[in-house]
């Protein structure tokens, strides 16, 4: 079974989350564009989504959702996203696709947040398979990239890619992140960084992990 499968899977075990009447929020990446395919069956259904990403806008609206503004709701039901790594306790690492920023801000809005991915995204420890993505502000792109130097890591610019928020990314190799809610603090503290894709503050509530086997629920 390929990794497409195993991303149908988790997508389609989430849809069991998503109540009629409601406004469902949307993450972004390869999981969630499955998840909003499946979404297309609820389309008369819910009152519509606020995404994290005006990709995954343009694919809600062609499955036939009204698509909101994060300003015109007060909260959220629940949140469906995947991750590029998660840990047993819900904690992410997030910003493959750039969208992190605005993947932070819906995922603040809900009151239950469920992660979508396949088994390679399990880990033990943030940061053992893929590099933690940090959103800047341009001016402060070399000033942010010592600052992560200082702090252990390797950090190095994401060319030709600006955010849906016209900032840039900095992708931070050789980071063990052992206190991740510490971590995560400690890197929004640094002038000029927007944002980074440490989901600690707002961890998963719910991991689905699309297996062979069937979806796979971790509460």
């Amino acid at each position: 079974m390929d990794q497409l499968e195993l991303k149908k899977i988790a997508a389609r075990a989430a849809l069991k989350y998503v109540k009629p009447d409601t406004i469902v929020g949307v993450g972004s990446g390869s999981t969630v564009n499955c998840f909003i395919e499946a979404l297309g069956e609820m389309a008369g259904k819910i009152k519509g989504a606020v995404a994290a990403s005006k990709h995954s806008e343009e694919l809600l609206r062609q499955q036939g959702i009204d698509v909101f503004s994060a300003n015109d709701v007060s909260s959220l039901d629940v949140y469906i996203d995947g991750a590029d790594e998660i840990t047993p306790q819900g904690y992410m690492i997030k910003g493959g696709g750039a969208a992190l920023t605005r993947e932070k801000i819906v995922s603040s809005l809900a009151k239950k947040f469920i992660c979508i991915v396949d088994a390679s995204k399990q880990v033990n420890v943030l940061g053992s398979t893929f590099a933690l993505p940090v959103e800047v502000i341009p001016m402060a792109r070399s000033y942010v990239a010592r600052q992560l130097v200082a702090l252990g890591g390797s950090p190095e610019y994401r060319e030709g890619v600006v955010t849906d928020n016209g900032n840039v990314i900095l992708d931070v190799y050789n980071f063990k992140i052992l206190e991740p809610l510490k971590m995560e603090q400690t890197i929004n503290n640094i002038a000029g960084v927007v944002t980074n894709g440490i989901f600690a503050q707002r961890y998963a509530n719910v991991t689905i992990v699309g297996t062979p086997e069937g979806a796979k629920v971790i509460e």
